[in-house]
C-alpha cells in the first residue's frame, strides 16, 4: 500500500490541496515549489522564494518501468543518478543522460538538458512523451503530442510558470555494458571544429560526441559507441572508482601525448564522467582534489553536494563568485561555433570549455529553428575568467548579444543579464503566451519566465 505508484496519487492530491488553499485566500502572492534554492544545481539562490507562497512537492520516486512500451514514468525530483541506477540492471538507459548525478527530471524538463547523444536524440525534452501537471486552478492534467498538444510543447523551458510538474513519461532504449571512446587530439581549432561538425551532422553518426578545449587552439574530440565487451583495440578504464583521476585531466593527457587512443568505459561511469569533478569546477573549489593521495584517502567523498557548497558559502564568497566566476551554457548553431569560441576567448578566456552537439527539432514551443531540425552546439564555460578587461555584466551581455544575433539560446540556470525584450527575442513566446492566457489563474499564480531567471531575482 505504500509503494511509489500508489503513493503518487496521494502526493498529487496534497499539491492540489495547497493550491486550493491559495485559491481560497486573497491570492496576493504567487506560487513556487518549496524546494529550497540551496538544493538546486544552480550556484545561485532564487530571491523570489522568500515572497512567493511555497508549495510542498515531495515527488521523488521512479513509478514504473514499462519494458513493452520502452518507457519509464517518474516523478520530477528523481535524479539522473537514481534513474541510471534503476535502468542499468534492466539493460536499459535514457537516450539522453545529462552528466551530473543530482540533476532532476523536473529541472531538465522545465529548464533543459543536453548530453553527448543529443546530436541524435535532441534535448531532454525531446525524449519526454507525457507530462502530468497540477495547474493553478488545482486541476490535474496530462499532456502529450496527441493530448493537450499546446500545453505539451509549452512545458519545456517554462521554468515552473505554467503549473507544477508531477510526473513525466520518458523513452528508454536498450543499453550495452560499455562505451568505446575514441580520443582525437587537435592543436588547431579550425581542424577540430571541422571534424566536430562533420561527425555531428553525418547521416549515420556515432552515438556519443563531445569535445574539450584546453586552450584557444588545442582540444580533444571524443566519439563513442556502446559495446558489449572490451575489445582488443583499447583498454578498460573504470573511471567511476573513487580514486581515479578526474576525467577531464585524463582526457588532457591524450592531448599532451598528441596521439589517438581508444578506451572502454563502463556505461554508467561514462554517463556520469564529469560528476566527481563537477566538470572542472572543483579545481577552483578544492585545488588539491585531484592529488593522488587525496583521491585515495578522500576521493569517496567527492563530489561535495552543490547544496552543501551553497549552504556553507559566506556572503563574501557569493560576491566573489559574482565578480570573478562564470557558469554559462550558450547554445549556438553549429556553423557559428568557431566564431563563438573566439568571442568566448576574448570575453572570458576560461578553459577547459565543454562542447556538445545537439539537434533541435522544429516543434511548436520556444525554440524556433530553420528547417525540420537544426544542429547546435552547447558551449559550456565554467570557471574563473582570465580575459583582460573582464567585467561580469558587460562581458556577459556582449556574449548574450552574439547569441541572440546568431539565433541561439542561453540555458536558464545561468546568470541572465538580458533585458525582458532581449529575452523575448531569444525565445519565441507566441505559444507560451497563448497557453498562459488560456489557463485559469495562471498569470496570477506564476510570473513569466523572465521574472524567475533574470539576474535581479538571483543572488
Amino acid at each position: 500500500m505504500n509503494s511509489a505508484p500508489k503513493m503518487h496519487e496521494k502526493k498529487v492530491k496534497d499539491v492540489q490541496r495547497q493550491i486550493k488553499a491559495w485559491l481560497a485566500g486573497d491570492r496576493s502572492t504567487r506560487l513556487c515549489t518549496a524546494r529550497p534554492t540551496w538544493q538546486t544545481m544552480s550556484f545561485r539562490h532564487s530571491i523570489y522564494k522568500k515572497t512567493f507562497t511555497n508549495i510542498e512537492v515531495n515527488l521523488v520516486d521512479v513509478l514504473e518501468v514499462d519494458t513493452n512500451n520502452m518507457t519509464v514514468r517518474c516523478e520530477p525530483l528523481v535524479t539522473m543518478g537514481q534513474l541510471s541506477r534503476t535502468l542499468e540492471p534492466l539493460g536499459l538507459a535514457l537516450p539522453v543522460v545529462p552528466e551530473l548525478d543530482q540533476l532532476t527530471v523536473g529541472g531538465l524538463v522545465m529548464g533543459t538538458g543536453v548530453e553527448t547523444s543529443s546530436h541524435v536524440h535532441g534535448l531532454f525534452q525531446h525524449i519526454c512523451l507525457q507530462y502530468e501537471l497540477v495547474l493553478a486552478d488545482g486541476s490535474v492534467v496530462t499532456c502529450s503530442k496527441d493530448e493537450n498538444t499546446d500545453l505539451f510543447y509549452t512545458v519545456p523551458w517554462s521554468y515552473g510558470t505554467i503549473g507544477f510538474l508531477t510526473s513525466v513519461v520518458i523513452k528508454v532504449i536498450p543499453a550495452k555494458k560499455f562505451v568505446r571512446v575514441q580520443y582525437y587530439p587537435y592543436t588547431n581549432l579550425s581542424d577540430l571544429v571541422k571534424r566536430f561538425n562533420q561527425e555531428s551532422t553525418k547521416p549515420n553518426p556515432h552515438q556519443f560526441i563531445e569535445a574539450l578545449l584546453y586552450t584557444k587552439d588545442t582540444g580533444v574530440l571524443m566519439i563513442g559507441d556502446m559495446a558489449d565487451e572490451v575489445g582488443r583495440d583499447g583498454k578498460l578504464n573504470a573511471i567511476g572508482k573513487w580514486h581515479t583521476e578526474w576525467f577531464f585531466k585524463q582526457v588532457e593527457k591524450h592531448l599532451k601525448k598528441k596521439r589517438n587512443a581508444v578506451e572502454y568505459i563502463p556505461l554508467r561511469d561514462y554517463y556520469h564522467r564529469h560528476t566527481r569533478s563537477l566538470f572542472w569546477e572543483l579545481q577552483d573549489i578544492i585545488p588539491f582534489g585531484n592529488n593522488v593521495i587525496f583521491r585515495y584517502l578522500f576521493g569517496w567523498l567527492m563530489p561535495p553536494e552543490v547544496s552543501l557548497l551553497k549552504l556553507t558559502q559566506p556572503e563574501a564568497v557569493t560576491k566573489l563568485y559574482e565578480k570573478a566566476h562564470v557558469i554559462q551554457d550558450m547554445l549556438v548553431p553549429v556553423e557559428r561555433m568557431e566564431k563563438a569560441l573566439q568571442l568566448f576567448h576574448e570575453e572570458f578566456e576560461i578553459y577547459p570549455i565543454w562542447l556538445c552537439p545537439f539537434k533541435v527539432f522544429n516543434n511548436p514551443g520556444q525554440l524556433k529553428v530553420s528547417g525540420e531540425s537544426q544542429m547546435f552546439v552547447d558551449i559550456g564555460v565554467y570557471g574563473v575568467p582570465k580575459a583582460k578587461g573582464y567585467e561580469t555584466a558587460p562581458s556577459t551581455r556582449r556574449v548574450e548579444k552574439f547569441v541572440i544575433e546568431n539565433k541561439g539560446f542561453q540555458m536558464l540556470y545561468a546568470d541572465t543579464y538580458t533585458t525582458r525584450e532581449e529575452f523575448r527575442q531569444m525565445f519565441d513566446h507566441t505559444l507560451y503566451d497563448k497557453v498562459r492566457d488560456s489557463l485559469p489563474h495562471c498569470k496570477a499564480a506564476f510570473p513569466e519566465i523572465y521574472g524567475k531567471v533574470n539576474r535581479s531575482v538571483r543572488k
